[in-house]
């Protein structure tokens, strides 16, 4: 989510950093006050409590304090503390919300005249940000919008005003200091740019004594700019809203979300509810809750909540586990219900976040069996067969109440069994293969599953009768070409595979850029049977003219950089269309990115999307899910029905619906659920209206924003002729008395009018096609598709088989459908568990028994004696890099010399010539980028920034299986040591400010152990003063680090020759199916 509310206190405390004393302001001094907070402590901290006049008022999101007398003013500090106990006694009832006050802003009383009153109010919108202002403020100002002037700033690179514009257009009714003012809200708009403000209102702004003062403040930040502002904004609280308190287990997930790339959210509505939900996908999430209202149990409905883009099966089972140890806390009389949903995804393995489910219920199964709890499970996606077979067998072995459905199901239908309105099937067919992809003809399957009205289109075995080519209103089509930022290797072998049954004859992907990699390369994939290269390039530049023909970029760079990268791909004029994958990139960037593709004639699908299909022709990245969903829903050609989702997740259930109740999706496209999304539901209708081929659209909106809006003064202008069938989700926001965020940053809303009912009642007026809920959704769109199939607009054409595509090894390997024999014995090290074991020892076991040489290496690398705790450090470095198992490089090249019967020395030195940048050797690197930057005085955000700009990795940052939710055990050794002996260890804790910042991209972007040590290795030469400062850097540049690790590896590298000798090991050949053989094609 974006647009995030802060508290007054945390409004005022960013002004009083930034605005500066040019502006004109004065000082907002304040002392908050929580409910277990001592008010001696605080009047210690803040003496003039006690001798100046107060206000006091509550600092939990409540507007119009005055009028609901929730203000105290021109008081003493006992009344203060008075009155703050009498409001904190009793409940309190704001609007259809009830609850605590728990938490106080005290401030000096100003006095002052009304006539020194002001109101400012900024906001931003898509295309402009606005600033408000009116002569008069406090609590009657009324309709602000009807009286206050306007100065409006359109998005452009670098959004400033001037005092003479505020002046001119904003202060003509102002009868005080109008160069005061004008100077305030000229610097007042220039931080809330800098500090990527969405909304910020003063009422009353109050001009006396030559100063301008905020009383109060109402402010929300774009929370996805944390990245860029960090520095700036400091520690920056969100508080819940008034009448929903804050859970601790609600910031643990929210821990947990920050440091994955994956999408983590839980919010407790009513902990004693007996309804609790955990669902996949923002738009499922939205869509569950929704259902859930409107079958009644809103008043039981306990959590709002989603899971989703891949979370790992550690992280399913961390919010399992939570929302099962809420759940359990104490039992309902009536027992409770559990209902695991979620559409059809598009790439999370099913079975992977299911095993971790199946853990936290293995956990609880007895308070499960206990409290009459029943759990209802529907899901569908990659591996799902899987894991529906998985949670079938949890419940019988568990002997728990636990349904399992998968797509043959609508979404939806288990909350109505949970609620007991309808009955539960009593044989649910299970699906008995997952391979049933590799089948030439599988896809007829789906003709079983057709609904009653749709017509069951014959098969034939025929080839397509033409090319389907991209037409004016078409943003893709059979010869459309990509560029894929970003190293996406799942995302464009599924594209290839999309291709390849769809019968293009080349791939869509051109090329891949990544400015990461050392140099260009290229990249094997398949092309059904066959190898291709499809090549990478490190510049943009040199993709573009390379590849003349590409006009689609699909960019999966991070939310640091996909606003550099897309704003770089629009300088290039051969682009036409580029896809944003990311979640989290700050609005500015967003809105300028409109503004560009707006002059360049640009069309932007995202950011926060999987993207969009056009069957038969073209896929972006993950959209579709896998090659058994796309069979399954026919997105191998086109149908008649066009689509338009913000939800990604939920485009894949769209998908399934109308491949079932029509003859198929032409095209489809999620814009993405942040509060700007690029294109508009308009700008894909008009394409589809223009288009003559599609026949019918269908749109799923949201709760929040105004574009639906813009779609029913379309209908009735006759802009959109064709039918179309329209829900919005989010219809359970009216039920609830508190504000929800939910899982889309766009999604939550600011109006009436833009609530999910209000639109569904316009579009219903507006003369679309609105069922009553989503559950009657496909119905609604099968009743259109019919009607357009009697009167002969649609014509269903014979069913064409695609072509078999074979599964990829390690797909099927994930499956257990294949076993591959092992190339390498090894006794001696085991790399593989939460902890490295030598010869089945653990590294902990090996540090109890105090092994080292410490005491050595002091005396010969080092000519003097250092201290106890420096000694054991060097033990440590040797035993932790000793060995890291058969599969690494060096040990490889070791144990093949054995085994060709070469000598201890020569195999060795074959593993030691590995060491280098890639392997092992970046402990000088390390050492010297951390001291570097430490040393140049930037803050772990600027450092990494500047590297991301440089297009350098940090050196020592980065596992390829260990993360942040998997931690590796030798760096936790290490950590922990140092900072428990070592005088100081200023350059970790450097390190681990730049791991926190690194992990919040990926989860696997760790310090390292190579980081781990050289920041370490740092720390004793500079603090330990045994070491000049000059002798530090000398040792530092000399090598040393590196040297630990040579030493240290040689030792698991003669261990694993003698244990090829003793093995017996003959002779290795490397076996031909492992190898790609992709020779030139030399006419003879």
């Amino acid at each position: 989510m974006s647009a995030r509310a802060i508290s007054e206190a945390s409004g005022k405390r960013l002004l009083n950093q930034h605005l500066g004393a040019a502006s004109g302001a004065a000082q907002c001094r304040y002392a908050s006050f929580f409910e277990c907070d001592d008010w001696n402590k605080i009047e210690t901290e803040n003496p003039w409590l006690k001798t100046e006049k107060l206000v006091v008022k509550p600092d939990q999101l409540i507007k119009r304090r005055g009028k609901l007398g929730l203000i105290k003013v021109n008081t003493d500090f006992d009344t203060v503390k008075t009155w703050v106990a009498e409001k904190m006694a009793d409940d309190q009832k704001i609007g259809k919300a009830t609850g605590k006050l728990r938490k106080f802003i005290v401030e000096p009383f100003l006095p002052h005249s009304q006539e020194e009153e002001a109101y400012v109010c900024i906001y931003s919108t898509r295309d402009k940000d606005v600033i408000l202002f009116h002569h008069e403020g406090g609590v009657d100002i009324g309709d602000v919008d009807s009286k206050a002037l306007k100065l409006e700033v359109n998005v452009e690179e670098n959004m400033v005003v001037s005092a003479d514009d505020v002046k001119s257009k904003l202060l003509t009714e102002f009868k005080g200091d109008k160069d005061l003012v004008a100077r305030f809200i000229e610097n007042l708009y220039k931080q809330y740019v800098d500090l990527y403000f969405t909304y910020l209102e003063i009422n009353p702004l109050v001009i006396t004594d030559g100063k301008v003062y905020v009383l109060d403040l109402a402010a929300k930040l774009d929370a996805t700019a944390d990245f860029a502002c960090r520095a700036k904004w400091g520690d920056v609280e969100y508080p819940p809203p008034f009448g929903r308190d804050a859970y601790p287990e609600e910031a643990y997930i929210a821990d947990i979300d920050a440091k994955t790339g994956a999408s983590l959210k839980l919010t407790i509505l009513n902990a004693k509810g007996r309804i609790w939900t955990m669902v996949a996908g923002g738009g499922a999430s939205v869509i569950y809750s929704d259902t859930i209202c409107a079958l009644g149990g809103s008043e039981e409905l306990a959590n709002y909540g989603e899971y989703s883009g891949a979370p790992s099966e550690q992280q399913t089972y961390d919010y399992a586990k939570t929302i099962l140890s809420l759940m359990t806390r104490e039992a309902h009389e009536k027992g409770k219900v559990l209902i695991i949903g979620g559409g059809i995804a598009n790439f999370t393995n099913v079975a992977a976040t299911f095993k971790g489910i199946v853990r936290a219920l293995e956990e609880y199964q007895t308070l499960i069996r206990n409290q009459n709890i029943k759990i209802f499970v529907r899901r569908a996606g990659p591996n799902y067969q899987e894991g529906l077979r998985i949670m079938r067998d949890v419940g019988k072995n568990l002997e728990i109440p636990l349904f399992v459905f998968g797509p043959e199901t609508h979404m939806t239908a288990i909350v109505a069994m949970a609620l007991e309105k309808r009955e539960v099937p009593g044989d649910v067919p299970a699906e008995s293969s997952t391979a049933n992809f590799l089948l030439p003809g599988s896809a007829n399957e789906s003709n079983k599953n057709k609904a009653p009205g749709a017509p069951q289109t014959p098969t034939k075995l025929e080839q397509p009768k033409a090319t389907q080519a991209a037409s004016s209103a078409s943003l893709f089509g059979k010869g459309t070409k990509a560029i894929i930022w970003g190293l996406q290797t799942r995302a464009v072998q599924g594209m290839l595979d999309f291709d390849y049954v769809c019968r293009r004859s080349e791939p869509s992907v051109a090329a891949m850029v990544y400015p990461m990699v050392g140099g260009d390369s290229k990249q094997n994939f398949y092309w059904g049977h066959k190898e291709v290269l499809i090549p990478v390039y490190k510049s943009m530049g040199d993709a573009m003219k390379n590849h003349p023909d590409v006009d689609v970029l699909v960019n999966f760079a991070s939310l640091r950089s996909a606003y550099d990268s897309s704003i770089e791909c629009m300088n290039y004029p051969q682009i036409k269309t580029i896809a944003i994958i990311a979640e989290g990139i700050p609005e500015n960037f967003t809105r300028k990115l409109i503004k560009q593709a707006s002059a360049k004639n640009v069309t932007i699908i995202g950011p926060a999307t999987v993207g969009g299909v056009k069957p038969g022709c073209f896929k972006i990245g993950n959209t579709g899910g896998m090659m058994d969903n796309i069979l399954h829903s026919k997105l191998y050609r086109p149908g008649s029905v066009a689509y338009v989702s913000r939800s990604g997740g939920m485009s894949n259930e769209l998908n399934n619906i109308i491949s079932h109740q029509t003859n198929g999706v032409y095209e489809g496209v999620a814009i993405g659920g942040d509060r700007y999304p690029c294109s508009t539901f308009m700008d894909h209708l008009l394409r589809y209206e223009a288009e003559p081929e599609v026949k019918m659209l269908v749109l799923l909106g949201e709760v929040g924003g105004t574009e639906e809006y813009k779609v029913c003064e379309a209908i009735k202008s006759g802009a959109i002729k064709k039918p179309i069938v329209s829900w919005c989700i989010g219809t359970c926001a009216d039920m609830f008395s508190t504000d929800v965020q939910f899982g889309h940053a766009g999604a939550s809303a600011g109006a009436d009018e833009e609530t999910a009912s209000a639109k569904n009642a316009a579009l219903k007026a507006a003369g679309a096609h609105v069922p009553s809920s989503f559950d009657e959704l496909g119905e609604e769109i099968n009743k259109v598709y019919c009607q357009l199939v009697e009167s002969g607009v649609i014509v269903p054409q014979p069913e064409i088989p695609p072509p078999p595509v074979p599964m990829d090894y390690n797909w099927a390997r994930e499956l257990g459908l294949i076993r591959k024999p092992a190339s390498f014995m090894t006794s001696i090290c085991d790399e593989r568990g939460q902890e490295l074991l030598y010869a089945g020892i653990p590294i902990t076991e090996v540090f109890r028994q105090d092994m080292g040489i410490g005491g050595v290496l002091s005396l010969l690398w080092f000519q003097r004696r250092l201290p106890p705790y420096a000694c054991k450090f060097l033990e440590m470095c040797l035993m932790i890099t000793a060995d890291h198992g058969p599969a690494v490089s060096g040990a490889h090249n070791t144990i093949v010399c054995a085994r060709a019967g070469k000598d201890l020395v020569s195999s060795l030195v074959s593993g030691l010539l590995t060491i280098g940048d890639r392997f092992g050797g970046a402990l000088d690197g390390a050492a010297s980028m951390f001291t570097e930057a430490f040393d140049s005085g930037l803050i772990p955000m600027e450092f990494v920034n500047k590297t991301r700009k440089e297009g350098r990795l940090i050196m020592g940052i980065g596992h390829r299986v260990k993360s942040i939710n998997n931690p590796d055990k030798r760096v936790t050794l290490i950590k922990e040591f140092v900072q428990e002996n070592f005088p100081k260890c200023t350059m970790l804790d450097y390190a681990l400010q730049v791991e926190k910042i690194t992990t919040s991209k990926k989860p696997n972007l760790i310090l390292n152990v190579d980081g781990c040590i050289a920041v370490s290795f740092v720390d004793l030469l500079r603090n330990s003063g045994c070491f000049t400062k000059d002798e530090a850097e000398t040792y530092i540049k000399t090598g040393s680090l590196n040297g630990m690790f040579v030493l240290g590896r040689s030792i698991g590298f003669i261990g694993h020759f003698l244990d090829q000798k003793r093995l017996k090991q003959g002779l290795y050949r490397h076996p031909w199916d492992d190898i790609s053989y992709v020779l030139p094609e030399i006419n003879q």
